[in-house]
């Protein structure tokens, strides 16, 4: 199975798949990104660069195209401009490039608020842009926190079928409801500290073998840490016994399934910015992994 990943950021879906396919190119124009990605995929695969320029006639053919479009522009932390917003154009970039090389399928994925930006009618339009490529669609929001770690992170996913090629639903995915597995933080490098003793009870309960996360919006959770965002140095932040402490890089990259160490070699704020903008590796190898038996 061959595929072509655009927005590719550090290469969580490159991740996902791992063996089950071979990349024939990727689109990422951030430096720090690419410095990423080069390090762990090394330099073989071709960067086709900005997705507005890319020419398809270029691209080898593929069965899969795979990618997070831009989300800023649909996020309900953000202005949610939508498709007013440069960003959210990207879309159509890869409705472009589908409509030029016709793969199988394709798997994107975005904020849960896509869906309802607008009252639903970006979300219509894009359905229809899908049908008018000649694809059927269909769509599902998951959350991190199923899939293995501890992240409350909700977005939606859609896997488009070139219309008369496959039947085999995808979606719905059951999602596990076992308890989450704990990330590990003690070979971490803890940065600043803050004493929180005097804090009320009722926001301490239970920080022995729970999690609680403050995330720069007042939103507590108990169980998982609330969703990686682009900057996690001014949110994220991670209560131990009576200290609170900002997550460290390495606890992003096990929070979003990626090995230890991922994303070092650029400044943590760069590392912070990647791990926020990934999709969770986690959920890309189980959608992969039930897509595969159309791919092949």
């Amino acid at each position: 199975m061959k595929y072509f990943s655009m927005f590719s950021g550090i290469g969580g879906f490159e991740l996902g798949i791992g063996n089950a396919g071979e990349c024939v190119g990727y689109s990422e124009i951030d430096k720090a990104s690419i410095q990423t990605y080069e390090k762990n995929f090394g330099k073989e695969v071709k960067n086709y660069g900005n997705a507005t320029k890319i020419n398809p006639e270029t691209i080898p053919d593929f069965d899969l195209l795979v990618g997070g479009f831009p989300c800023q522009a649909f996020s309900t932390a953000g202005k949610r401009r939508g498709f007013e917003d440069t960003r959210g154009t990207l879309f159509f970039e890869i409705a472009r490039i589908i409509k030029r090389k016709q793969p199988r399928m394709f798997l994107l994925e975005n904020v849960k608020g896509l869906l309802n930006h607008d009252n639903g009618e970006t979300f219509t339009t894009i359905l229809k842009t899908i049908d008018e490529l000649g694809y059927d669609a269909e769509w599902q929001v998951l959350n991190s926190k199923h899939f293995g770690v501890p992240q409350n992170r909700e977005r939606v996913f859609i896997i488009g079928y070139l219309r008369g090629t496959s039947s085999r639903q995808i979606f719905p995915i059951r999602e596990s409801k076992s308890k989450t597995i704990r990330i590990e933080i003690k070979d971490t490098f803890q940065k600043t500290v803050y004493n929180i003793k005097g804090i009320s009870p009722t926001i301490r309960e239970g920080h022995g073998d729970v999690v609680r996360i403050y995330d720069g919006y007042n939103r507590k959770y108990t169980k998982e840490i609330g969703a990686i965002r682009q900057n996690m140095l001014n949110g994220g932040s991670l209560i131990e016994k009576d200290n609170i402490r900002k997550l460290t890089p390495i606890e992003c990259e096990r929070l979003q399934g990626f090995p230890d160490n991922w994303t070092l070699g650029v400044p943590d704020t760069q590392r912070y910015k990647q791990l926020g903008n990934a999709v969770t590796v986690n959920v890309i190898k189980k959608i992969i992994a039930l897509m595969e038996h159309d791919l092949k």
